[in-house]
């Protein structure tokens, strides 16, 4: 049985709450949360594939020794998935402003004109 002390059941914790935190967020009616939300989605996004591709693992180096051996594509992809969302919540941040700017207000039902 599973200790909550495990890496594996800390780390499957932490991630549900990225998860459901993000999800909370994307479900607001502030633009701007909804832009932080998926932010925290994708970031949570990020930490699960590092997970999934190996931590604390050896270098993958021709006779570097025995063992478990971390997976270093994961990495670089999750670098690259970094950067591409730090430049899509910048364009996000901008085009909410934009939105700002037009209507006055961020509020998602007062933009679409939703009738409470």
């Amino acid at each position: 049985m599973a200790r909550v002390s495990d890496p594996e059941v800390v780390t499957a914790l932490a991630l549900g709450v990225l998860f459901a935190a993000g999800t909370f967020l994307v479900l607001r009616r502030d633009l701007v949360r909804v832009v932080f939300g998926l932010l925290v989605l994708s970031q949570a996004t990020n930490v699960y594939l590092v997970t999934v591709g190996g931590i604390g693992g050896v270098a993958p180096v021709v006779g570097h020794g025995e063992g478990h051996v971390t997976d270093p594509l994961v990495q670089a992809l999750v670098l690259t998935a970094v950067v591409i969302g730090f430049a899509t919540t910048a364009l996000l941040l901008v085009l909410v402003y934009r939105t700002y700017q037009e209507h006055g207000t961020i509020d998602l039902d007062e933009i679409t004109g939703a009738v409470r």
